[in-house]
């Protein structure tokens, strides 16, 4: 599946994190590889991403959340984005 810009990520924090950029969050049927893949997020400049922001995606298919540092921004609009790969932070793994 492909990045909508009808569903783009949302701005979590509006200040900057200590030693970093913004959060944002982002859901979709994308798997991290896809969200890993540069140019993934078409529109984060003209969204106000900035290189250090932090996005945790959500993939709603496997309930898998990783968390990428933005890389880089093309200064040619609407502004692709580069994304580190993904650190898995929340599975749906349960094993309690």
């Amino acid at each position: 599946m492909a990045y909508s810009t009808s569903a783009p990520p949302a701005l979590i924090t509006e200040g900057p994190l200590t030693g970093g950029g913004q959060q944002w969050y982002h859901s979709s049927a994308d798997a991290t590889a896809a969200a890993d893949t540069s140019g993934f997020i078409t529109n984060g400049g003209a969204l106000g991403m900035k290189v250090g922001d932090i996005v945790l995606h959500s993939d709603s298919g496997t309930g898998v959340v990783t968390s990428h540092r933005v890389i880089t921004v093309s200064a040619t609009y609407p502004g692709a984005v580069d994304l580190s790969d993904g650190v898995v932070v929340g599975s749906a793994t349960n094993t309690d």
